[in-house]
């Protein structure tokens, strides 16, 4: 999933959580639902902590 691909406007957390969930949703209908998730160095906050709540509320398993 990308950004570029929703065509979404907001916030960069905003555009986050809705990366968050379309990963989430394609996971799933890949038969996905535990994944690890690897920040590669960056901190848990901001839009890496909004793209992995909105992942998690989207049902995925972390």
């Amino acid at each position: 999933a990308s950004s570029l691909k929703l065509n979404a406007e907001g916030t960069k957390k905003e555009i986050a959580a809705l990366v968050g969930t379309e990963v989430a949703k394609a996971a799933q209908a890949a038969g996905v639902s535990t994944v690890v998730f690897d920040r590669n160095g960056y901190l848990y906050h901001g839009r890496v902590k909004e793209l992995a709540d909105a992942a998690r509320a989207a049902g995925l398993n972390f």
